[in-house]
């Protein structure tokens, strides 16, 4: 009796290593997963630091506007009328309109302003970064408040004299004058900010960019073959 044959070492090496896939057509799923490797993940955005630095651009860009808000402000605000009087050797200065609503006024100009200004800065950054991302936003919503703040500032600056009793005694006794420009409500510095996030927030919600739809391969669903 013979024992059995048995093949050379070299061809059951060569049969049984392991050999690359010859270049063929592609299974059904293999351009999804490509697609998504390439498409979702090669390509997400221009990194966090590079958000954080257009998010700062836009929070200083956003908060010089301040100035020009503090500008119109000034013009724009109605005057509250002052009188002097002198009692018992002593410069009191009084409303010389006691019913008016000038003061409520001046703080509903600045409300004004600011929304108008929040509506105009958060159009223009949508349209200039059209994609968006939180840093953004944020930055969006710092420059609002730094510009209310700086337009207030802005504001008190080129009106009136704030030392009313120096200015009643430098037109006299008697005199009408204007009184100088006070916010009466601190929550009006809030218009700007909540009014540029409300709309930005909108716009990306109606018109910001959206994630690709995964795609599938069409024909009915084939199980793995069983190994």
């Amino acid at each position: 009796m013979t024992a059995p044959l048995t093949p050379p070492p070299h061809e059951h090496s060569a049969q049984g290593a392991w050999q690359p896939p010859a270049a063929g057509p592609r299974a059904p799923g293999s351009q999804h997963a490509e697609y998504a490797v390439d498409g979702w993940y090669g390509q997400d955005g221009p990194g966090m630091r590079t958000e954080l630095r257009e998010a700062a651009v836009v929070a200083v860009a956003v908060a010089l506007g301040g100035v020009l808000l503090g500008v119109l402000w000034w013009w724009l605000a109605p005057h509250v009328p002052l009188v002097g009087d002198v009692v018992e050797k002593s410069w009191v200065v009084y409303l010389k309109d006691t019913e008016g609503e000038q003061a409520i006024g001046v703080d509903g100009t600045f409300t004004l302003l600011g929304l108008g200004f929040g509506a105009v800065s958060a159009l223009v950054v949508f349209l200039l970064r059209r994609r968006g991302g939180v840093p953004l936003v944020v930055g969006l919503a710092l420059g609002g408040l730094l510009g209310s703040l700086l337009a207030w500032r802005v504001g008190v600056w080129l009106g009136p004299a704030e030392d009313v009793i120096a200015h009643a005694r430098e037109v006299g006794r008697g005199v009408t004058f204007t009184a100088p420009l006070k916010l009466g409500a601190k929550g009006a510095l809030l218009a700007w900010p909540l009014a540029a996030l409300v709309l930005h927030l909108g716009l990306m919600a109606l018109f910001g960019p959206r994630d690709p739809e995964p795609e599938f391969p069409e024909g009915p669903y084939q199980a793995p073959p069983a190994v």
